[in-house]
């Protein structure tokens, strides 16, 4: 008789203990949704002899995309480089028309942070900044913000999961800053006990060290990643929530049902969510 601890795992597995090359059971998310910033955007960044930089998102090149064609799901790139989770909820998503319920997911993978915290030094706040009958009452801070984004969603999308990333460490690139890169974390974690079916993708925890000069010459294109260090992000994001999934397969068992199927012929259907 086949060891089903080979499929699920054992309990004392980590998150990052088995690394998932084919998607996993993140197949089971037909429709996914990726809120971030850059680095959910394939950003590259290129700098000229003068010393002048240049920002291309390149979707394509999105960790989101690669999760894409890894699980065999349809993505959507819902970020922009250079995004703030104030920027995101107070207008951008409107302009993009991304609370559009017609492209509600099964799952949210949200990315958020870096810029608002980290680049601009603005207020983290605290989950005490949330009001969960109106989000429209959220205190002006990261987590008031931040947790407006997945709120919004909530509405259009009621039965999603929710997948929260924390930020990779880097001690030597953001030195000083440790205190705001684990403080972001704990709010992800209150977040994760805050709303129903939200987990948190630990890789401030449990993700390699996105530091060093051998793991940024294979993987660093100047402040970004190289399509190498998007396929990597991929291959993590995808593995947490492959164990996220197997450690906790009750919370999972009706994800095929939401939406619906509508008959476009004999014998041909397309799911509607």
């Amino acid at each position: 008789m086949m060891d089903m601890t080979m499929i699920l795992g054992t309990p004392d597995e980590k998150p990052l203990d088995r690394i998932c090359h084919d998607g996993g059971f993140v197949g089971i998310f037909r429709k996914i949704a990726c809120v971030g910033d850059s680095l959910a955007s394939g950003e590259f960044e290129t700098v000229d002899e003068d010393g002048t930089k240049h920002y291309h998102d390149r979707f394509d090149y999105s960790w989101g995309q690669f999760l894409a064609r890894m699980a065999g799901c349809r993505v959507y790139n819902f970020s922009r480089g250079g995004m703030t989770a104030k920027g995101y909820n107070e207008s951008w998503a409107e302009s993009q028309g991304y609370w559009d319920p017609a492209l509600a997911a099964h799952a949210y993978v949200v990315a958020l942070g870096v810029n608002d915290l980290l680049n601009r030094g603005w207020e983290i706040g605290s989950e005490a900044d949330v009001c969960l009958d109106d989000y429209r009452k959220n205190a002006d801070t990261f987590a008031g913000h931040f947790a407006a984004i997945l709120q919004r969603y909530r509405e259009i999308s009621p039965e999603a999961k929710f997948f929260l990333v924390t930020m990779p460490p880097q001690p030597e690139v953001r030195a000083g800053k440790e205190d705001r890169i684990a403080a972001h974390a704990a709010l992800m974690h209150r977040f994760a006990e805050m709303f129903p079916g939200t987990y948190v993708v630990d890789l401030n925890a449990y993700g390699p060290a996105y530091d060093g000069e051998e793991f940024r010459r294979a993987f660093f294109l100047h402040g970004h990643f190289t399509p190498m260090g998007y396929a990597l992000s991929a291959k993590l994001i995808v593995s947490y929530i492959d164990y996220i999934i197997r450690h906790n397969a009750a919370d999972f068992k009706e994800i095929g049902l939401l939406g619906h199927e509508e008959k476009l012929a004999d014998g041909v259907y397309e799911t509607i969510l």
